[in-house]
């Protein structure tokens, strides 16, 4: 097949995808605003996914309606909060290219800040796939835009970049401004965010693959499970003399990466996989539960792959899972390679959203990230200002500088520094003739402004030969060092031989002065190494072609990288085949999402890692709780027996922190690593045996409140938290000692009333070494601490602790410090709960790690409602405003919470 017809089966599949999409914002926008609140209005269409199918019809079609449900619930939970969210200004609005009503409504806008208007969430900037209000009025409660006579169109962002101020939209039906706005003059109209659509417009486009897709073959072996045989290496590739030597040549790299048995065998069993010729679309499941090593492994196992030419992309739910095997792989490529430098790169690319993924915090990450590539080899491939170019102008200056310095006395006859002017920066017969018209009229400029201050201005004495060559030599030799660095760490291998990487770098230390000065070139030095430097370069020049690039560079890059890096939607962007699928966080990832990568171009096996016993991907709908919508792909195969590779060793938790989770939820099949059971691996933070590596802390005076929403706060643990902290803070202080807390309570209330009473205090304070993050369990999940502290909140006398019952919330709670681990809540709650919290209490205490906050001198005070007086006469709301600001009264400074008269 030609490369054209390829590129024109491209554009149809895009152009398909586009459609199925559209698909889905159809039926968004024929939603009314009663349907879009209304509960239960898919709750007897939606059936429960089953665990087998019998086709991939039935398996694609199972998601459907859950999908439109939950895409309606998170529509509706937008509407709900819309009075915290964001709005913006609507300036101007135009009517955009392709625009044919009514079917095809394309508008373009401009937007401005709010400014006279009480505007709670903040300026909005419209992002690509976000849908937002389009009112005449700023929205302050989910009534305005279903009130009789307001007039709100729903409308969708196509396109938004920050090189264009105007946003494309498509909004919900054709707008007439009039009808909009009321009859004032000083009539407005705002947009206000609701939800982003990309996701759940991706997945609907997965579900409906074209009925003549080749990409079906993994899933196709998906739809059940057949337990004989499972997992077992090929037999053929076993017997081969190849793989033979193969297996040696892996053995031999992995050797240096200190890998435990349990991870070895698992980078082993999936390289096999990976490059088995007799067997495609397999899938394996690599297990990994808490600080057992699994971003190592994934690293390795993405190490081998890379040297073995095995194109791969790894996809994760959430840029912070990506971007962290992606630095750990990084990290290992730049260990392997220290004597070619930053050779190696180009064969990884990480691509998405940059703003999202906070990419700039990421500075090991910009060398392999796409947007920046793009703009890198964009400037280092120009024909005028290019790597090509400056090796011509060295090239050119080198073989005959008297000549460019007696050019460069020509060219200004007051003698001022004028050497970027000169030939030497390129050859001007290369110049399009409006460059050298510009270059031209610039010159003219300059020298009329010149004749115009000659009175004011002392005339600038010329600069010698020496001193010529030398200034007009380091000027040249940045720009080539740049460019040269340039392209041989972002352009992939394939493009770049080795020994042309060698010849480049041989030449770098060339243009660098002798002993690494920071000094210029002496010039009898220069003069010295000119024909050495001229002979590399000319057989650069000769033996190097820079790559014909047919096509978009995008497409370049993509084509000719090992390793891809992105989101498990964002995957949906590739249009070039892989050979393998890797999912990190496999087991938080609904199944319907991983149907995206599932169906790349080529991918002939896939490789899930995660852990089915912490939290699973979040489902908004109500509906949709006992569905299986949230499921992933990785759970339904492990509950079909489908064998999954454990990786058996802890190397994160102190061993009495790891006791509990491991007996709990792993069956004892964890062992704690060598590190952990080290004397050393004790920390003593603070006095005391309250303060051991695991307690539980018993606040049993404490008080649930619900007065301030939905979710419960607990006033008394807060104070209690806090003063622990102020304690930390202390020590930390007095010893120099690095600490970071995390602070983990399952419900927002407490979260939001702990992190506004004491954790945006500490913020300021991190970058000497002293951290506090306050965090809900999910936001926790994969993340790490010195110290963990937990407030449960639940303090009643029935026992009832809510969603604190689930094993999966609770596993990951308590299973994300490395030194301590305090647990702080009603210790009777929980021994009533008939849950997994009693044991954990019934555990403390035959442990011998359960303590009274009440009989400890410095919680006397915090943990008691004295603390927060209020008259009887006053409301709940106001009792619960009171103890917060009472709790606002405690001072981080102190170590013990201020009583209040």
């Amino acid at each position: 097949m030609n490369s054209l017809m390829m590129k024109k089966m491209k554009s149809v599949i895009v152009e398909e995808k586009k459609k199925k999409e559209e698909g889905l914002l159809d039926l968004v926008f024929s939603w009314s605003p009663k349907d879009l609140l209304n509960n239960n209005l898919y709750k007897n269409k939606v059936t429960k996914i089953p665990d087998t199918f019998s086709s991939t019809a039935e398996y694609l079609k199972s998601f459907k309606l859950p999908l439109i449900e939950e895409t309606r619930a998170d529509f509706c939970s937008g509407l709900e909060s819309i009075a915290e969210s964001p709005a913006s200004e609507i300036s101007t609005i135009s009517i955009d290219k392709g625009h044919k009503p009514p079917q095809e409504l394309h508008y373009k806008i401009t937007i401005k800040p709010v400014t006279d208007l009480y505007n709670p969430g903040g300026h909005y900037d419209p992002q690509s796939g976000d849908v937002f209000a389009l009112s005449s009025v700023r929205p302050r409660n989910v009534g305005d835009l279903v009130r009789p006579g307001q007039k709100i169109i729903f409308a969708f962002v196509v396109m938004a970049s920050e090189a264009d101020p105007s946003i494309s939209i498509t909004p919900s039906e054709e707008l007439n401004r009039s009808e909009l706005l009321s009859k004032t003059k000083e009539a407005k109209l705002f947009a206000t965010f609701v939800m982003n659509l990309t996701t759940n417009k991706r997945i609907w486009t997965a579900l409906h693959p074209s009925p003549k897709s080749l990409n079906l073959g993994l899933i196709e072996n998906l739809l059940q499970h057949d337990t004989s045989g499972d997992d077992e290496d090929c037999s053929v590739c076993d017997s081969e003399e190849l793989n033979k030597v193969r297996r040696s040549t892996v053995l031999g790299i992995i050797r240096s990466f200190k890998l435990d048995e349990s991870q070895k065998n698992a980078v082993l069993s999936s390289i096999g996989m990976a490059k088995c010729a007799h067997r495609k679309n397999n899938v394996k499941l690599i297990w990994g539960p808490p600080g057992t090593g699994k971003t190592k492994t994934v690293a390795s196992l993405l190490f081998v792959l890379l040297k073995l030419k095995c194109r791969t992309l790894t996809c994760a739910p959430t840029n912070i899972a990506v971007l962290q095997v992606a630095e750990r792989l990084v990290k290992i490529v730049l260990e392997s390679v220290r004597t070619y430098d930053t050779y190696g790169l180009g064969d990884i690319v990480l691509y998405g959203n940059g703003e999202r993924m906070k990419i700039d915090e990421h500075e090991e990450l910009v060398d392999v990230f796409l947007q920046y590539r793009l703009e890198t080899l964009g400037e280092c491939l120009c024909p005028l200002t290019g790597w090509k170019f400056n090796l011509d102008s060295m090239i050119c200056f080198l073989r005959d500088p008297r000549q460019q310095y007696r050019i460069y006395l020509g060219r200004d006859k007051t003698c001022g520094d004028d050497t970027e002017g000169t030939v030497v920066d390129g050859d001007a017969g290369n110049l399009e003739p409006s460059e050298k018209k510009k270059k031209k009229k610039t010159k003219e400029i300059i020298n009329q402004s010149s004749n115009g201050n000659q009175e004011k201005q002392e005339k600038e004495s010329c600069m010698t030969y020496e001193e010529f060559v030398l200034k007009k030599f380091r000027s040249l030799s940045l720009k080539l060092v740049s460019c040269t660095k340039n392209l041989y760490t972002h352009l992939p291998t394939s493009a770049v031989p080795l020994h042309v990487v060698k010849q480049m770098i041989q030449l770098i230390n060339l243009l660098k002065p002798p002993g690494n000065s920071k000094e210029t070139y002496q010039f009898a030095d220069l003069m010295f190494k000119k024909r050495e430097l001229l002979s590399i370069m000319k057989e650069l020049l000769a033996g190097f072609p820079l790559p014909n690039i047919n096509g978009s560079l995008r497409n370049f890059c993509l084509e000719n990288a090992c390793l891809i890096f992105c989101t498990a939607s964002g995957s949906i962007k590739m249009q070039s085949s892989v050979e393998m699928v890797i999912i990190d966080e496999a087991a938080q990832l609904k199944e319907c999402e991983s149907a995206i990568p599932l169906q790349l171009p080529g991918v002939r096996n896939a490789l899930l890692i995660g852990d089915d016993r912490q939290l699973p991907a979040m489902v908004q709908s109500k509906v949709l709780g006992n569905v299986n919508f949230g499921r992933s792909l990785f759970q339904r195969l492990a509950s079909l027996g489908k064998r999954k590779h454990l990786l058996n060793i802890q190397y994160r938790m102190h061993p009495t922190i790891s006791s509990f989770p491991n007996s709990k939820f792993y069956d004892n099949s964890i062992v704690d690593a060598p590190n952990v059971k080290l004397r050393s691996y004790t920390r003593n933070f603070l006095k005391g045996n309250m303060y051991s590596s695991y307690t539980f802390i018993n606040v049993s005076t404490g008080k649930e409140d619900f007065s301030k929403g939905r979710s419960p706060r607990n006033l008394a643990e807060a104070a209690v938290v806090n003063q622990i902290i102020g304690k930390l803070y202390s020590y930390h202080c007095n010893t120099k000692t690095a600490i970071s807390v995390g602070v983990i309570s399952p419900y927002k209330g407490q979260v939001g009333l702990m992190h506004e009473k004491f954790g945006k205090k500490y913020a300021g304070r991190n970058g000497n070494g002293f951290t506090v993050n306050v965090r809900s369990v999910d936001g926790f999940q994969g993340g790490e601490e010195d110290i963990i502290i937990i407030s449960t909140v639940r303090c009643n006398g029935n026992g009832s602790v809510g969603f604190l019952s689930n094993h999966q919330r609770t596993n990951v709670a308590l299973t994300r410090a490395r030194y301590c681990l305090w647990i702080v809540g009603s210790g009777s709650t929980l021994a009533n709960s008939g849950t997994v919290w009693q044991h954990l209490v019934s555990d403390a205490k035959m442990r011998g790690c359960f303590y009274d906050a009440d009989e400890a001198a410095e919680f006397k005070h915090a943990s008691k409602p004295a603390l927060f007086k209020t008259s009887r006469t006053r409301s709940k709301l106001d009792f619960a405003e009171s103890l917060s600001s009472q709790l606002a009264k405690i001072s981080l400074d102190d170590v013990f919470v201020k009583p209040v008269s």
